[in-house]
């Protein structure tokens, strides 16, 4: 559920610390009970930016991204070099500004990120092709539990877009086909 070994599930930068009531207590007190409404976070996304905020639509519809159960990527657009999140729908918009997605230091880490991500899968390109394979494990391994792994899922989603390859450079592209395979096999065998 959350994108890093640990991780906030929100902010997807700092040490999941803190269970968040994804549905305030204050709303519902018995989904206090309810196991899928706690969420592992930071206790900054927790105490500092959410709180108790659930803000829902006409409908009585809740705006917030639920990472447990709804694909961010449906309502989030993140661009890779300068690590800023864009709302495409209301949720997304919402989302974005209740967990202050927006903060500077979180879009200067996911920035950085994606150059980690980069030299990174480089790398294992390199590894795996001299047969290091101990080492092209544990860069994929690393890569999987840091910081911002949402960054690699953003490129591994678009590996295939027009002009992937020039703005990613082949190898790092022959990483991200590998790692989506990996992917859809870990979730066939689920």
């Amino acid at each position: 559920m959350a994108a890093g070994f640990s991780r906030c599930m929100y902010c997807g930068d700092s040490q999941g610390t803190d269970i968040d009531h994804f549905k305030p207590i204050a709303e519902d007190p018995f989904s206090a009970f309810v196991w899928i409404n706690h969420l592992l976070a930071c206790s900054h996304c927790n105490s500092n930016e959410k709180r108790d905020k659930y803000p829902c639509d006409s409908s009585g519809e809740c705006l917030l991204l639920n990472p447990s159960v709804e694909d961010p990527w449906d309502h989030l657009v993140l661009t890779l070099i300068t690590g800023k999140y864009t709302g495409v729908t209301p949720k997304g918009r919402a989302t974005i500004e209740v967990f202050g997605l927006g903060r500077p230091d979180l879009e200067r880490g996911r920035a950085k990120a994606y150059v980690r991500c980069k030299s990174m899968l480089r790398d294992w390109v390199v590894q795996e092709r001299e047969g290091n394979d101990e080492d092209a494990r544990e860069i994929m391994e690393s890569l999987a539990v840091q910081p911002f792994a949402d960054v690699l899922y953003a490129m591994v989603r678009r590996a295939d877009d027009p002009g992937a390859r020039d703005v990613f450079g082949s190898e790092t592209i022959r990483a991200l086909r590998q790692i989506e395979v990996a992917t859809r096999l870990m979730n066939v065998n689920k």
